[in-house]
């Protein structure tokens, strides 16, 4: 009970509390540091893809275009569908890079950047994960839409905020970490469920699973090239896990941070990758840009229902 109303104070006291300017950096034109956008930019769903050239793609869906900036691989354009305004948002790789897009969308919406303040009133974003990814089972064609009910985090980004326990599902971690023997020399799997209205949204219209978002392409996905790996059979060690009848179907990069950071910062969020490739079955589809757009064809129609 004591560390408990120690908690609510210590976070009280940070929402009340100025932010440094050297914590949370704006810039000369009032724009969020590596965004370059400011509070009023984005909309209230936000869809997020890897490739600056893809948000080309969503954006021509839209109506009307209202707003464009590009700063480096982070390229927004915000406009309407209808009467449905959404934004959309180019990542690049990594979850390294979701940490910097996660934090400066919340800032954006939850920020007074004249006061340098949280706003006492919330305001939560719904979040969209577009990509692409490896399917880790055969009966996973080429092409097909997986869902990200739950993501691991195999980056270890979750671990360095507090209370990552109170979004992690621990029991399931610990489960994995027990069937994988987990290397302690590896950052700390974390495992963190989707916005169950988001899983909701897309229903029976893709493959639903747990997803692996590694911090590479090659070693942490189980490829070698000259290198040999730390771990030889951790890939056929995740593609045996299972946990209450879920299996893991997919690596991919990004969703892992996209979860979790939503969670603690209370945003809807989820992840939905075409598979491009089928890591079982030694399959690769380099010409895969119909998928992605059959996948965003059903994800817009989604979003702006």
């Amino acid at each position: 009970m004591y560390k408990k109303l120690l908690l609510h104070l210590h976070r009280n006291i940070i929402e009340f509390m100025a932010i440094a300017s050297s914590e949370l950096i704006i810039n000369a034109d009032g724009s969020i540091f590596h965004l370059h956008l400011r509070p009023g930019d984005i909309a209230d769903t936000v869809i997020l893809v890897g490739d600056p050239a893809r948000v080309n793609l969503i954006a021509g869906y839209f109506d009307k275009i209202e707003l464009e900036k590009a700063n480096r691989e982070f390229v927004t354009k915000t406009g309407y569908i209808g009467k449905t305004r959404l934004s959309v948002l180019s990542t690049g790789i990594g979850t390294d890079n979701i940490d910097i897009v996660m934090t400066e969308l919340d800032a954006l919406v939850n920020i007074d950047f004249n006061l340098r303040t949280v706003k006492q009133r919330h305001h939560s974003l719904r979040i969209l994960r577009l990509g692409t990814s490896g399917a880790l089972h055969a009966d996973i064609p080429l092409g097909s839409v997986l869902m990200s009910d739950i993501s691991v985090g195999f980056d270890g980004l979750l671990n360095f905020y507090a209370n990552r326990n109170s979004v992690s599902l621990t029991a399931m971690e610990q489960a994995f970490i027990e069937h994988t023997d987990w290397n302690p020399q590896l950052a700390a799997p974390y495992f963190v469920a989707a916005s169950e209205a988001l899983v909701k949204l897309f229903d029976k219209d893709v493959v639903h699973g747990i997803t692996i978002s590694a911090p590479g392409f090659y070693g942490p996905q189980g490829r070698v090239v000259r290198l040999g790996l730390a771990d030889a059979g951790l890939l056929s060690k995740v593609e045996s896990f299972r946990y209450n009848g879920m299996r893991i179907n997919n690596f991919e990069m990004e969703g892992s941070a996209i979860a979790g950071l939503s969670l603690l910062l209370g945003h809807q969020a989820a992840t939905i990758c075409t598979a491009i490739a089928n890591r079982y079955l030694k399959e690769m589809n380099t010409d895969y840009n119909y998928f992605v757009k059959k996948m965003t064809d059903m994800a817009i129609e989604k979003l702006i229902q």
